[in-house]
């Protein structure tokens, strides 16, 4: 339909020079996009962009919750989620896996009144949990009211909301002895019963939903993931296309927490 209309690729190239020059004008003056088609030519490409964001991670290896003061909201999805606020910390990045705390530190340098706001967060109500008083201020007041406290390390005492843009979904399995995790990606049915499509129109939408959790895929690879209720010891199952992913992930952690066969032990489809 859209070609039918008109639209181009050097339209959408266009809208993307547009929105990189919107967005970060204070330190970009040219762009160039380039949009790729070819199959092959995309795979020779994509290790130059893998380097990329292997580098960006690397540098957010060293920084930990516990060593800055300063956390970061992000409000990109309220137009359709108005009672979501991610809240972006050093161990835990966006649900949508493309911001985390250094990509919202420069946002928020760069235009103060845009969507990423610093949070002074002070001591914590509860560690483990992570729980801050500032973070459920924040919460509450984006949501309207709507949702009164986070614990940002938890997924079943007042997990963080999804929005509806988030790579993965985190659900916890019937006899809540353990967690699944399932991307966008799988189309098939999860051992929980529910595919993709319907967890998400379960838990989207700004929803604060205990056992059940949208989040940016990577985060699994943290040590805060999910950490009140063991973290990625949990995890039982995941597609496996996922599973290769995280793999190299999952075996650090796994040698981090005693299990080093970890990897073997979670089934896929």
């Amino acid at each position: 339909a859209s070609k039918d209309a008109g639209f181009k690729f050097i339209d959408l190239g266009r809208i993307l020079v547009h929105k990189i020059k919107e967005e970060f004008g204070q330190v970009v003056t040219r762009v160039q996009a380039t949009v790729i088609t070819d199959p092959e030519e995309l795979e020779r490409r994509k290790p130059e962009a893998q380097a990329a964001y292997d580098a960006r991670d690397e540098r957010m290896k060293g920084l930990k919750d516990d060593k800055v003061n300063v956390f970061y909201t992000c409000e990109m999805c309220q137009s359709f989620a108005p009672t979501h606020v991610c809240i972006i910390t050093p161990e835990r990045l966006g649900l949508c896996g493309a911001i985390n705390w250094l990509d919202a530190k420069a946002s928020n340098e760069l235009d103060p009144k845009g969507p990423n706001k610093p949070l002074e967060i002070g001591s914590a109500i509860d560690a483990d949990s992570g729980e801050w008083e500032v973070v459920n201020d924040a919460v509450r007041a984006q949501s309207l009211g709507t949702i009164e406290r986070m614990c940002m390390y938890s997924i079943m005492d007042a997990p963080m909301t999804s929005c509806g843009c988030f790579e993965a979904i985190v659900a916890m399995t019937v006899d809540m002895q353990a967690v699944i995790i399932v991307d966008r990606d799988f189309s098939g049915m999860t051992p929980v019963g529910m595919k993709f499509s319907s967890l998400a129109g379960s838990i989207g939408g700004g929803r604060q939903t205990p056992g059940f959790m949208g989040i940016g895929r990577k985060y699994v690879a943290s040590e805060k993931f999910i950490s009140k209720e063991g973290g990625v010891l949990r995890i039982a199952w995941m597609p496996k296309q996922l599973k290769d992913f995280l793999s190299e992930d999952i075996r650090k952690r796994g040698e981090a927490l005693g299990c080093p066969d970890l990897l073997d032990k979670i089934a896929d489809e």
